[in-house]
């Protein structure tokens, strides 16, 4: 497995290496020994997940604050997503930015999504995704950033009229409007 290393600190994508032949493919998705070497970061996923969306769908931006805050490692089952996460930690030197990652059944790509991050994803084609989380769905800590925040400046690939959100997602708010956010110089991993 390879680790490529993203302009923001923490946001990593991982590059499985596949064995493939005459019957088709192998990979290793996941070892929590090569994460923890690769990342250096103490983490236990408890909670795998898996979404099917339709191309043009826009799920996010998602995040859940403490103590349920969540790492997310994403990939891709199926299709081809484009990958997004934005860094909301006040004081951050990169509040506000984002990194997009293509994620697709062929590339086998995984980004991992640190605590302290918003993530959301919007689909080329017809996907399935799946993604391990660190902690537990929490809808009291929940919240949401706006997918088409004009201040984060995130290009999709997609117009608005373009794409499908849930309600939930329509009504989220700016990141500048969101309250409670994560502190930079927090350490959500202690």
């Amino acid at each position: 497995m390879r680790l490529i290393h993203t302009d923001i600190d923490g946001v990593v994508i991982l590059e499985p290496e596949v064995y493939a032949d005459d019957r088709g493919y192998f990979f290793e998705s996941f070892s929590e020994l090569r994460f923890r070497e690769y990342t250096g970061i103490e983490t236990r996923f408890v909670q795998d997940n898996e979404s099917r969306s339709a191309a043009g769908v826009v799920r996010g931006l998602h995040f859940q604050l403490p103590p349920h805050a969540q790492s997310k490692l994403v990939r891709v089952i199926e299709g081809e997503v484009l990958d997004v996460a934005v860094d909301i930690r006040r004081g951050s030197p990169t509040f506000g930015r984002y990194v997009a990652v293509t994620l697709s059944d062929e590339n086998h790509r995984q980004l991992f999504i640190p605590r302290g991050f918003a993530h959301g994803f919007v689909a080329h084609k017809e996907s399935i995704v799946a993604y391990k989380c660190d902690a537990y769905y929490a809808p009291e800590c929940e919240g949401a950033i706006r997918w088409d925040d004009p201040a984060l400046a995130i290009d999709w690939g997609i117009t608005s009229n373009k794409a499908t959100l849930s309600t939930k997602d329509l009504k989220s708010l700016t990141l500048g409007e969101c309250g409670e956010l994560f502190d930079y110089n927090t350490d959500y991993y202690a």
